[in-house]
C-alpha cells in the first residue's frame, strides 16, 4: 500500500468452491496477505483455497458456521495478532466475487494517509447502480442507509455494502466479542465506530453482480431493522448521560 503501511485483505467464505479460487488469484500485488476465513463449508472451499499457490494466502477455518460478521472478526484478530503498523488496512472482499480488486486502493489510500479509519465501499456512488444491482436490493440498500444514517448521527450512502477498510488502530478499538455475528453486522460496526469517534469516509466501488443467488431473508432484514434501531437508542442515551450526570 506505500507509505509504510501494509494491506491485509480478509475474506470471508462459505461454500465459495466455485469461486475462491477466482477470488485469490485476483489479488493484486499491493495486497501483502490475504486471510480466508471458511465458515464451516460444506463443500471444497478451503482446499480450493489452500491449494492456490500463492504465498501470502493464510486458511482460517470455524469448526461450525458462526456468520460472516463472525468470519470477519476472526480474520481482524488474526490480523491483529500479528502485530504491524497502526495505519496497515484490513481490507474485507467476499469471497463470492463480488467485489472488484480494481477499487483497493480508494479504501486504503484515505487510510495509509491519515485521512480515515474505517472506509466504506459506496456502489450508489457508481454510475451503473440502477443497470447492475437488482431491484430489490437496490430499494432496501438505500432505505437501510438512511435508517442507519439517522441511528448512528452520520450520513451513510451504502450501509450495506461489504467491501470496507479499517486502519489497524482502529480495529484494535472495536469490542470485537460485542458485535452481531451474522446479517446485519454492517450496521452494527458502524454503530461502534461512530460511538467511538472513529472516522469513517466512504468511497465509489463498482456493483458486481453475475447472478450469485442472495442470501437474504425476510427474517434477516428484520434482525438489521432491530440493530439499527438499537444503535440509535444507544446513541440517543449516550447523549442525555452528560446532562444526567450535572443534576
Amino acid at each position: 500500500m506505500g507509505r509504510g503501511a501494509r494491506t491485509i485483505v480478509i475474506v470471508p467464505a462459505f461454500n465459495e468452491e466455485a469461486r475462491i479460487g477466482r477470488v485469490i488469484a485476483s489479488m493484486p500485488p499491493a495486497v501483502d496477505e490475504t486471510i480466508v476465513v471458511d465458515d464451516a463449508s460444506g463443500d471444497a472451499t478451503a482446499a480450493v483455497a489452500r491449494a492456490s499457490g500463492d504465498p501470502r494466502v493464510r486458511v482460517l477455518t470455524h469448526g461450525a458456521n458462526r456468520g460472516v460478521g463472525a468470519a470477519i472478526v476472526t480474520g481482524y484478530r488474526d490480523a491483529l495478532a500479528r502485530g504491524g503498523g497502526a495505519r496497515d488496512a484490513f481490507v474485507v472482499m467476499a469471497g463470492d466475487g463480488q467485489m472488484d480488486p480494481c477499487d483497493l486502493d480508494a479504501l486504503t489510500v484515505p487510510i495509509a494517509r491519515g485521512l480515515a479509519g474505517y472506509v466504506k465501499g459506496n456502489r450508489f456512488a457508481h454510475p451503473a447502480i440502477r443497470e447492475t444491482m437488482p431491484r430489490a436490493r437496490y430499494v432496501g440498500g438505500l432505505v437501510f442507509s438512511r435508517l442507519t444514517s439517522i441511528a448512528i448521527g452520520q450520513e451513510i450512502h451504502d450501509s450495506q455494502c461489504g467491501y470496507t477498510a479499517i486502519a489497524r488502530d482502529a480495529c484494535a478499538r472495536l469490542d470485537l466479542d460485542a458485535l452481531w455475528p451474522r446479517y446485519g453486522y454492517p450496521n452494527d460496526l458502524l454503530a461502534q465506530l461512530a460511538a467511538r469517534r472513529v472516522a469513517i469516509a466512504e468511497a465509489c466501488v463498482r456493483p458486481v453482480y453475475a447472478g450469485e443467488a442472495s442470501g437474504l431473508r425476510v427474517w434477516h432484514c428484520a434482525r438489521i431493522a432491530q440493530l439499527v434501531g438499537r444503535a440509535w437508542v444507544r446513541r440517543v442515551m449516550a447523549r442525555s448521560m452528560p446532562e444526567s450526570c450535572g443534576r
